[in-house]
């Protein structure tokens, strides 16, 4: 990752300088799914200094297939090896300042392998799918991704 400031013309208007925050690699998350129940991460973020539910997500591996990235995310973070894995949504999270991009799957067929890695979460729990609204108004699921997902989710099933 890393910041350019860009000479933009925007199509019939001025033109301007942008800073642009760069991702190399495409981010992936998922909603991994259990009957009524999604599988989430509680974890501290150190740059926001924040407590909050959490999807497993993160970078795909040079190399790798998206798909691949986010069932090992899923095992690294949760402990947790998922038999399905289909697309949710594709976005850009930041369209204004950031091309990073975002793949989001929905996860099934869980199995429990082992401990998530060290560092990834003080908790992983099934947590029931009638508290996430509840979990997303009180402020206890905050960051972006998770938001997206879990409310993409919530809207299209």
């Amino acid at each position: 990752m890393y910041v350019d400031l860009d000479d933009v013309e925007v199509p019939g208007g001025a033109r301007f300088e942008h800073h642009v925050i760069r991702f190399p690699r495409v981010s992936v998350g998922a909603v991994v799914v259990e009957g009524e129940r999604v599988l989430l991460l509680w974890r501290h973020r150190f740059t926001t200094d924040t407590w909050g539910w959490e999807i497993p997500a993160g970078w795909v591996d040079p190399g790798e297939e998206p798909d691949d990235a986010v069932r090992r995310e899923i095992l690294e973070e949760t402990g947790h090896r998922v038999g399905v894995v289909e697309p949710l949504i594709r976005y850009h999270p930041l369209t204004g300042i950031s091309d990073q991009r975002y793949r989001v799957y929905i996860a099934s067929d869980a199995c429990r392998e082992g401990q998530p890695e060290a560092g990834e979460s003080s908790r992983v729990e099934w947590v029931p799918v009638a508290d996430l609204r509840n979990l997303i108004a009180n402020g206890q699921i905050t960051d972006g991704p998770s938001l997206t997902a879990l409310a993409t989710f919530l809207a299209l099933r």
